[in-house]
C-alpha cells in the first residue's frame, strides 16, 4: 500500500513553500500532499526558478506518488497577498485552516500522517487578538493535542540514532522543578514506551531518564527531587514492566557508552535534551508529537523568514520528518 501524507506549508511568508516546491524537485514513492494555496507555490516556485507542475488532490483517488517536477496539493486559499519574508496577520486564519484540514484529514483516514512545515506563533496570536502572556495559539503540538481531544501529549526530537522525548516543554526555567511531579513523569513515561512499541516496533523499548539536578541531585546533596519524586516514580513504572533506566546525570547521559544501549531519552525539561540531540543532527531532526491518534512529524527549526524566496532554505529536516512518518505508518 502506498503511505500518503499531508504536508502543512506553514506560515505563508517564511520558507515553509520553499520546501514544499523543492519537495517536488524529485520523485517519492509516498504520495505527499501539500496542504496551501496553489497560486503560493507557483509564485515561489518561479521566484526560486524551479519547475513546478500542480496536481489537485481528490481522496476519492487511489494514493499515487508525484513524479519529479509534481506536486500533489489540496488547495486552501490565502486571504492576503504574501511577499516573501514579510509577515501579514491577515493570512494568520489561512494557516489554521491548514492545520484543520490537515487533521481531520488524518482523523477521518484520508492520509495517514501530517507532517508540518514551520508556523509563526507570535503573528498567528496577533491575528487572534491575544499577547504573549495569554496566548491563544501555543503551537502545533498543542493544537494537534486539543483538536484530537487528547489530554496530552509528548514532545519527541528525532535523529536516525537519537531519540530524545521531554517531560517538561516550554516553561521558564523558575517552573521547572515545581513541575516536576511523580503523575507527570508517569503520564509522559507511559506514552513514550506505549508509541515506541507502536510506532517504532520496539516491543520493550530501553529508556534512559535524565535526573533534574547536577549529577542526579548526588544523592540529595545537589537537590532532593531525585530521591523524592523521580526515583520513586520510576521504579512505579518498573513494576508495570516499563524498561527505564535512571535517573542519571544529564551530563554523562548522552554519551556514546550508554546511547548505544538505548532506544530513547527522557529529558527533564526543553534546554536539558535538545541541545544535545541539535548539536548531534540539527536540520536532520524530526519533531514528533506522541500520544495522538494520528501521526505527526514536523521540522526541528522555525520560519527563516531570512531565507524564504532565496534557494538557500535546507530541506533536509523536512525529508527526515517524511522518512519518520512514513517509518511510523508503515508499523500500523
Amino acid at each position: 500500500m502506498t503511505i500518503r501524507l499531508a504536508i502543512t506549508a506553514g506560515e505563508p511568508a517564511g520558507i515553509g513553500p520553499d520546501l514544499c516546491v523543492q519537495l517536488a524537485q524529485q520523485a517519492y514513492a509516498q504520495q505527499l500532499v501539500v496542504i496551501a494555496d496553489p497560486l503560493l507555490l507557483q509564485q515561489r516556485a518561479q521566484q526560486l526558478r524551479l519547475p513546478l507542475e500542480i496536481l489537485e488532490f481528490s481522496p476519492a483517488c487511489p494514493a499515487t506518488p508525484a513524479a519529479e517536477g509534481q506536486l500533489w496539493v489540496a488547495p486552501v486559499a490565502l486571504q492576503s497577498e504574501v511577499v516573501a519574508g514579510q509577515l501579514n496577520p491577515d493570512n494568520s486564519h489561512y494557516v489554521l485552516a491548514t492545520l484543520r484540514l490537515a487533521a481531520q484529514g488524518c482523523l477521518d483516514g484520508q492520509w495517514q500522517g501530517i507532517v508540518t512545515a514551520p508556523v509563526h506563533k507570535g503573528v498567528i496570536n496577533d491575528a487572534l487578538g491575544s499577547n504573549s502572556d495569554s496566548p491563544v495559539f501555543s503551537g502545533h503540538t498543542e493544537y494537534f493535542r486539543d483538536y484530537c481531544g487528547v489530554p496530552e501529549v509528548v514532545m519527541m526530537l528525532a535523529t536516525s540514532d537519537l531519540k530524545v522525548a521531554l517531560v517538561t516543554t516550554h516553561l521558564p526555567l523558575r517552573q521547572v522543578a515545581d513541575a516536576i511531579t511523580a503523575d507527570r513523569i508517569q503520564r509522559v513515561s507511559r506514552i513514550l514506551h506505549r508509541d515506541l512499541q507502536t510506532y517504532f516496533g520496539l516491543p520493550q523499548p530501553r529508556i534512559l531518564v535524565a535526573g533534574l539536578n547536577p549529577h542526579a541531585g548526588e544523592d540529595g546533596h545537589l537537590g532532593r527531587e531525585e530521591l523524592d519524586i523521580i526515583n520513586p516514580a520510576l521504579e512505579s513504572l518498573r513494576q508495570e514492566g516499563i524498561n527505564l533506566v535512571g535517573p542519571l546525570p544529564a551530563d554523562t547521559l548522552y554519551t556514546p557508552k550508554l546511547l548505544d544501549q538505548a532506544d530513547a531519552t527522557l529529558a527533564m525539561y526543553h534546554d536539558q535534551g535538545l541541545p544535545v540531540l541539535k548539536f548531534h543532527g540539527f536540520g536532520r531532526a524530526a519533531n514528533i508529537t506522541l500520544g495522538l491518534p494520528i501521526i505527526r512529524t514536523s521540522v526541528d527549526h522555525g520560519t527563516a523568514l531570512d531565507l524564504a524566496g532565496t534557494g538557500q532554505a535546507d530541506p533536509g529536516s523536512l525529508y527526515t520528518a517524511i522518512d519518520v512518518a512514513s517509518q511510523m505508518a508503515s508499523h500500523l
